[in-house]
């Protein structure tokens, strides 16, 4: 047995892979030996993260836009099977938490972009993967949801309803696709990123005290996890949704049975 997945000779895509989970995940696929596309807005962000990864010693390349523009996600798949010529590995992380606030109060167009960014372009993307590569010659996807499906919680309803559409676009997925592609989804609980700052940086002790792992999550964290379901590690899982939350879960769980 090797100490880590290997992914030596295969491809990967990730969105939203500039900072945080998109760019963890990247850097932890490229070090497992796959070469790695990614795909940012941000033309700057992308580049750097390209260099970064180069850098490291990994096959790299970069297509900046956003997701929620067809065109580009043709543009991306391309560009992997261009510069790689196989596309094996595609991690739908890119996602957007707009609307944030009541549910009264969203603006339905905002609403609509909501389901473009977090569930249509999964879709999409996974659709052209399957066209591209992965209908032939097999492939995993990974779908990057929320723990807070789980739940609900103030000013996120947009966030937390596509996601957890998400959740269930991957179970559908993986019935389709099966046996060629598996289909998985990683919900991550709070992680130190720029898009939860607003939640874990005015309380952060606090809130990792009260966490069974007792501090918050990193960006790698999670794309240790992506890793392991993207690899021969775990062919014979599909249609999971794995959670990486510290054990938000089971403090959830412990406090409704002592208030029980």
């Amino acid at each position: 047995m090797t100490s880590s997945p290997a992914l030596d000779g295969r491809a990967a895509l990730v969105t939203g892979a500039s900072r945080g989970i998109g760019l963890a995940t990247a850097c932890a696929l490229g070090e497992a030996g796959a070469g790695v596309c990614v795909t940012a807005r941000d033309p700057a962000g992308v580049a750097a993260a390209v260099d970064r990864l180069t850098a490291a010693g990994v096959r790299a390349a970069g297509c900046a836009g956003s997701v929620a523009d067809p065109a580009h996600l043709a543009a991306c798949t391309e560009r992997a099977m261009g510069e790689f010529g196989r596309l094996d590995i595609l991690v739908n992380n890119a996602a957007t938490n707009a609307p944030f606030g009541p549910l009264m109060d969203a603006d339905a167009d905002v609403w609509r972009d909501a389901f473009a960014v977090n569930v249509e372009a999964p879709l999409r993307l996974t659709q052209l993967a399957w066209r591209a590569w992965m209908r032939e010659h097999g492939g995993a996807v990974v779908n990057v949801c929320t723990e807070g499906t789980h739940g609900v919680g103030p000013n996120v309803g947009a966030y937390g309803t596509s996601k957890a559409a998400l959740v269930h676009l991957t179970r559908q997925l993986a019935g389709e696709l099966a046996p060629a592609v598996r289909v998985n989804a990683v919900s991550p609980g709070l992680v130190r990123t720029e898009m939860a700052r607003f939640v874990w940086e005015p309380g952060e002790e606090r809130i990792a005290r009260a966490l069974p792992l007792a501090r918050i999550g990193e960006p790698e964290d999670v794309a240790r996890a992506v890793l392991w379901l993207v690899s021969d590690a775990a062919e014979w899982i599909t249609g999971t949704d794995l959670v990486v939350d510290g054990g938000t879960r089971v403090r959830a769980a412990a406090a409704s049975r002592i208030l029980g």
